[in-house]
Order: structure tokens, then sequence, then C-alpha cells
């Protein structure tokens, strides 16, 4: 089905794409916390509120306020607003620390993205984590989304895996928030499939996501020992993992964060990732979307973004 779709409903869709990242990315961040247990997700029982958000809803922010800017993301604008409103205490990573201090203090974004990790640039999953919004913003065009994610990750994330991880889950959101407007669920199969059509095939990702269909099905400890769970805080050990949980439950929030709390890892930043995903199918407070109680138990959004 085509079909034109307006900004209003662009930004409603990277809305909910957003609100199911910051809830993922804070009911994650809680089991960091000691004495915090997912058999207690698992069993129903939610950690006390406030959750408070980390680094992947902050970045995320500044993704959507670009879009509502002006509708694409400018590389130049969203690298100094990455740099300035990034609050270290919200987890940033030494890498990413380094990079926007680089950037923050004049360093063109080029040169401070391309000098992570003595030349490499980063593969991290950081770009990954951030871009969700964008895919939901661009349903109407999976090629558009693609750019769109290439564009916000270059401004961090150098290296090719990194890009490639942002690539991958945005045309996954485009194709769950396209599923959701024309109201035909895409089968698990056909939303890696639609993903790895995307993706540069010399890239471990690809690859990876590419394997993550052929474990549809599988139990979760099964994919995890092949996929990687975030764990080394790689776009090659994170995204297709998350996809593979995304494309599982694209119809159930409640039952993609379960998943992600209970294969351990870097939890708050697959949480983030599938939440990103599922919530541009599902939406907010609907069935089978964001519950209304764990948004209201998320740490509010920062008023810059709000107001």
């Amino acid at each position: 089905m085509s079909f034109t779709l307006f900004a209003d409903a662009r930004l409603a869709l990277a809305r909910d794409s957003l609100t199911g990242l910051s809830v993922g990315d804070a009911l994650g961040s809680q089991f960091f916390v000691p004495g915090r247990q997912p058999a207690d997700l698992l069993a129903g029982r939610l950690p006390p509120a406030p959750w408070e958000w980390t680094d992947d809803t902050e970045m995320a922010c500044s993704v959507l306020a670009e879009l509502v800017e002006s509708g694409r993301i400018d590389r130049d604008r969203l690298a100094l607003a990455f740099a300035e409103r990034a609050e270290p205490y919200r987890g940033y990573g030494p890498g990413a620390v380094t990079i926007l201090r680089l950037i923050r203090t004049g360093t063109p974004w080029p040169v401070a993205a391309a000098s992570a990790f003595d030349g490499q640039g980063s593969c991290g999953n950081g770009a990954a984590m951030r871009v969700a919004p964008v895919g939901a913003y661009f349903a109407d065009s999976t090629t558009r989304a693609a750019a769109q994610a290439r564009a916000s990750a270059e401004v961090t994330h150098a290296h090719p895996e990194g890009i490639a991880g942002a690539v991958a889950v945005a045309v996954a959101a485009a194709l769950a928030a396209r599923g959701r407007l024309d109201g035909d669920r895409p089968t698990a199969h056909r939303l890696l499939a639609g993903v790895a059509t995307a993706l540069d095939p010399a890239t471990e990702v690809h690859r990876r996501v590419r394997r993550a269909a052929d474990l549809l099905g599988h139990p979760l400890p099964r994919v995890v020992g092949v996929l990687g769970n975030g764990a080394r805080v790689t776009a090659q050990d994170t995204v297709a993992f998350t996809l593979w949980v995304a494309a599982t439950y694209l119809e159930d929030y409640p039952a993609a964060i379960r998943a992600c709390v209970a294969a351990g890892g870097d939890v708050d930043t697959t949480a983030a990732i599938v939440g990103g995903i599922v919530a541009a199918f599902a939406g907010v407070g609907t069935p089978g979307g964001v519950p209304t109680d764990w948004l209201a138990a998320r740490e509010p959004l920062p008023e810059w973004l709000t107001s």
C-alpha cells in the first residue's frame, strides 16, 4: 500500500517510538541496581518508581528534537546537540565522553568520530540505541530511514559496524511503523529479511541479522549464545539480538522487554532498541503496547524536548 505520510503523523509515530525506547531504557537500567532480579519482572513485580533513563534516552531525545526542528538529520547540528546536552552521570561510555568533549571544545565531528579507538572509529551500540524514532518517522521509505540513520550515526560512530547497527534498527522501526499504518503485522521473517537487504553485506551486523532469521523460534538462551546480548557493547553483539526479540514480540511490548531483561547483558540498551521498534508498531497505552503504568514510572523526559 502506498500513502502520503504527513508531518503530524510522522511525529506521532516517532514520539511513540521514543516512548517505547525511553521506558525500555529506564526499566532495563533498574536491573543494574543491586538487589534487583530479572525474576521479579518475569513474575510481574515492577521496580519502585521513578525509573531514571540513561544516555540512550538523552541522545534519542536530541534525535527527535532534530526531526521536530527540520524533518531531517543535520549532522552538524545533531553533533553539537549531543555534545552540549550530555550529562555524564547518565552512563555515557568513556569513548562517547571523549568524542563529545572534543566536539564541545571545537573539534569538527568528522575528526572527533574518526579519532576513536586509534583511528578505527567506534563500532559500539550507541548509534543503534538512539535511532529507532528516525525509522518510525520515515515509515514510508526504508531508503530514507536508512540514509537518515546513517547520518545520525556518523557524528559519533565512524566504524562501518557502528553505522550498520544504526541502519538496521532504523529500518526495523520503519517496517514496524509501516505495518502499523497498513494494519499488516510484518512476519518475523519478513521483518528480518527487510532489514538484511538494507545492510552492507560485508558487515558482521548483516551476517548476524541473517543468522537471527535462522534462530526464530529457538529458545532465548540459544539465541543469546549465538548472537550475544550487548555485553560487549558493540553493534555486532547487540543489534541482531534486539532485532530477533523485536521480530518475535512485535505485538507484545511487555514480553519484548521481559526478554531483554531475562537475557542479561547491556539490558538498558537492548531494551531501548527493542522498545523503540516494538512501540512503533504496538503504540502506547494500547493492547500489547507500552503499558501506561510503566510510562508513569519512567522519569519525565527533558524539559527542553517537552516544552
